[in-house]
């Protein structure tokens, strides 16, 4: 099993309330679930209007399918419109 986890910190400049600052994150995780198949969560900056930090993760049996997810998010994040991606980190989780 291989895992690919990513932390996404994004800046939302256009929203101007916690209600529309979770229309968009909530419209983006679908997305990713949709699109690209990710597990995606808001996992930081839940109470700031314009920023939020998602974990997403991908997991697959092999790495290179893993890391096709994963880059697929990437683009799909890098794409949206009103959103500015801050930092794109990635790391494979390793079972201890």
């Amino acid at each position: 099993m291989f895992v690919l986890v990513a932390s996404v910190d994004l800046h939302l400049p256009a929203s101007q309330s916690l209600k529309e600052k979770r229309s968009v994150v909530q419209s983006l995780i679908s997305q990713l679930d949709q699109r690209s198949g990710m597990a995606a969560s808001e996992v930081d900056h839940q109470d700031l209007w314009q920023r939020t930090v998602l974990g997403l993760a991908a997991v697959s049996g092999s790495s290179r399918h893993a890391a096709e997810m994963m880059d697929e998010a990437e683009r799909l994040v890098w794409s949206r419109h009103g959103v500015e991606v801050l930092s794109f980190e990635r790391s494979w989780w390793e079972e201890d």
